[in-house]
């Protein structure tokens, strides 16, 4: 039996299915061989000669089983079903992305409001480089310290 590779991924394509809903009638075979163009395998699929088999899709049951699953993923995260530390859970790393990500947005909107200058805004971006800020919070003690004024 020949290969029909070509003809059955040029008919998937043209009609927007998986190849595998792509069927030849037996009774064919030789016209299906010879079409080699996207024009011949469209006429083919007009003709009956190509079967195109309709997409399958989930049912509205399975979609809401998941969407059921979905909703409840969070309830099993709470405090009660937690094993390990806090550190454990979430990475040292993660934390401090989370954490300088943070730092360095807020003092890019402080300085592109004008609310701090180029000298105040260099200095924290440093220090919280140097992990001197254990939070944003801690961030705002230090530049009222400076006698900039934060919200």
């Amino acid at each position: 039996m020949p290969e029909f590779a070509l003809q059955r991924r040029l008919a998937a394509e043209l009609s927007n299915v998986g190849e595998n809903n792509v069927k030849f009638n037996t009774e064919f075979l030789e016209d299906i061989t010879s079409a080699i163009t996207r024009d011949e395998i469209r006429k083919l699929i007009k003709e009956g000669k190509i079967i195109i088999e309709k997409k399958k899709g989930i049912s509205g049951g399975r979609l809401k089983e998941k969407r059921e699953k979905r909703r409840k993923r969070g309830e099993k995260r709470k405090s009660g079903s937690r094993k390990g530390t806090a550190g454990a859970r979430r990475g040292k790393k993660e934390q401090w992305v989370t954490k300088i990500r943070k730092l360095r947005i807020y003092l890019k909107y402080l300085r592109d409001n004008d609310i701090i200058d180029k000298k105040v805004y260099r200095l924290a971006y440093r220090k919280a480089k140097g992990n001197s800020f254990r939070s944003l919070s801690d961030l705002k003690n230090y530049l009222r310290q400076l006698g900039v004024k934060v919200e």
